[in-house]
């Protein structure tokens, strides 16, 4: 099982490389069921891991000309914000026990991890449609739209601050539709956003969690190595395909996890 858990995190770098937004959804699960860490400190190990190989990411993008610093900044004031007041104010509150109705029994485990499936079916169901149907940049705004895209932050803060993904699936089409960017300086400007978001939202996390350092580490690297391999992969395969395949994939585990952790 470990060798399983160690292979399943270099696949999550992988799948960063090769489908890009949407690729870290796959570091909870990994975590929790894989690893067998508890939800709430799986969504802080995962900040690190994301935002780091993130980073990574964004820097060979930056090399190529392919981020937007300045939008980067200027999308990630609001969304950086919500990540960490998220992380630091929200998370500790969290009873460990909810809710109870009649036999029913609402845990903060059943909580984070129904609402992380549901997340994974909103990012399979956008990565398999961007798959199929390429967003025309011809119809997209040139007009900035400030309170829409301080709007669009905080919801994409709080969706990483409380479930600890990259939310690349969101950040891409906003990007482009909000602000013009071309699709590939959206992908390298969202990677910068996500390493910013999830870094800093994790430094909101000291205190509240007693942090396995070389273990964390150790997975970090992994997912490192694992974003190179897919780097190099997507040169050779149908990005396209390999998109609506990988959409297909995180809706099964996404109808799994939401059936496991409520049926049983």
């Amino acid at each position: 099982m470990e060798v399983i858990a160690y292979l399943a995190s270099a696949l999550i770098g992988i799948s960063l490389g090769l489908v890009g937004g949407g690729g870290s959804i796959l570091t909870v699960p990994v975590l929790v069921y894989l690893f067998g860490i508890a939800p709430l400190m799986a969504t802080s190990y995962s900040l690190f891991i994301v935002g780091s190989t993130s980073l990574v990411g964004a820097y060979q993008n930056y090399r190529n000309g392919q981020v937007q610093v300045k939008t980067a900044l200027l999308f990630g004031l609001s969304s950086v914000t919500t990540v960490w007041l998220t992380r630091k104010f929200l998370i500790p509150a969290i009873p460990h026990h909810i809710a109870s109705f009649n036999h029913f029994e609402l845990t903060e485990r059943m909580l984070m991890m129904s609402l992380f499936a549901v997340l994974m079916l909103i990012a399979a169901t956008a990565m398999i449609r961007s798959g199929k149907n390429k967003l025309e940049e011809s119809s997209v705004s040139k007009n900035l739209n400030l309170p829409k895209l301080l709007l669009y932050g905080v919801g994409i803060g709080l969706t990483t601050g409380l479930l600890g993904a990259g939310g690349g699936f969101l950040l891409i089409p906003t990007l482009v539709v909000l602000l013009g960017l071309p699709m590939k300086e959206a992908i390298g400007t969202s990677l910068f956003i996500i390493a910013l978001n999830s870094l800093i939202g994790f430094s909101g996390d000291f205190g509240h969690f007693d942090i396995d350092w070389i273990f964390l580490l150790k997975i970090t690297f992994i997912a490192i190595v694992g974003i190179f391999i897919g780097g190099n992969l997507s040169k050779k395969v149908d990005s396209k395909q390999l998109k609506i395949g990988f959409g297909w994939f995180v809706l099964v585990m996404g109808v799994y996890i939401l059936t496991k952790e409520l049926m049983f």
